[in-house]
């Protein structure tokens, strides 16, 4: 790595983190790249370098699965890299009632939506703070705002993103880190496909933005040290409308807009 300020992002080999990956390059940050497909972080790792001479660093890890922070940071460690900028990008979702999906793909989404979230921000936080600047950005959604309905357990995660963001984001007034928690509505990544849940009415039919949009955006609130932003004008009033709303009724309309029925 050069002198550089260098940038961490999870789930960089696609979608909205492959799109913050470009960002970052072209403000010359030096880059960690995070995800589990080694094909395709290293294509990116040779792109960026070439396009922005920028030095760009792969590991691939599953974060879904424990001990795989504690990996990254070793290695972080031992490389004496240290982290100017955090983008916790990772996770992923799944569609069905909760009494019907499978344990093991909500425990891995727990794991990676909020634990190893949880994890890699606590690590990498103490030496941002004794440096006294830094930048984290977390990944949240706009079914952080009310209960999901058919995404139960990935709602509640992202409920969880948003709480947390928003709380160390005030205790960290005044220590030269900030945090911004993004939250996005449907975008044009593999979300959907991933979950099971193509048919949604959230998705089917219409056209959202792309994950090149809320990179962007997610990208220059961070940088505004913004803390919590909400990607679309129509999610901004939905998000808005769900706080002066009965909890059971932001459920019902909640249920009636994921269901692909």
């Amino acid at each position: 790595m050069n002198q550089n300020k260098t940038a961490l992002i999870t789930g960089a080999s696609g979608g909205i983190g492959y799109e913050f990956a470009k960002l970052l390059a072209k403000d010359n940050y030096n880059l960690v790249l995070v995800a589990r497909s080694e094909e395709k972080l290293q294509q990116l790792k040779m792109d960026l370098q070439t396009g922005f001479k920028i030095s760009a660093k792969v590991i691939t890890k599953d974060l879904s699965k424990m001990g795989a922070v504690d990996e990254i940071y070793n290695e972080l460690e031992k490389e004496k890299i240290a982290i100017d900028i955090l983008i916790n990008n990772a996770g992923f979702g799944n569609f069905g009632k909760f009494a019907e999906t499978t344990w093991q793909k909500e425990a891995e989404m727990i794991q990676l939506n909020i634990l190893a979230l949880t994890h890699l921000t606590k690590l990498i936080l103490k030496g941002m703070v004794e440096r006294k600047n830094g930048k984290i950005l977390n990944l949240a959604s706009t079914g952080s705002f009310q209960p999901c309905p058919l995404m139960a357990v990935y709602g509640a995660t992202k409920a969880y993103v948003l709480s947390f963001s928003e709380a160390i984001a005030n205790e960290l007034k005044g220590t030269g880190v900030t945090v911004t928690a993004l939250c996005p509505g449907p975008t044009e990544t593999n979300f959907f496909k991933a979950a099971g849940n193509e048919d949604s009415k959230l998705v089917k039919g219409k056209k959202i933005p792309t994950s090149e949009e809320v990179a962007k955006y997610g990208y220059d609130a961070m940088k505004k040290s913004k803390t919590v932003v909400i990607h679309g004008l129509k999610n901004k009033v939905l998000a808005s409308s769900v706080r002066f709303a009965p909890r059971n009724l932001a459920t019902k309309i909640s249920r009636k807009v994921i269901d692909e029925n």
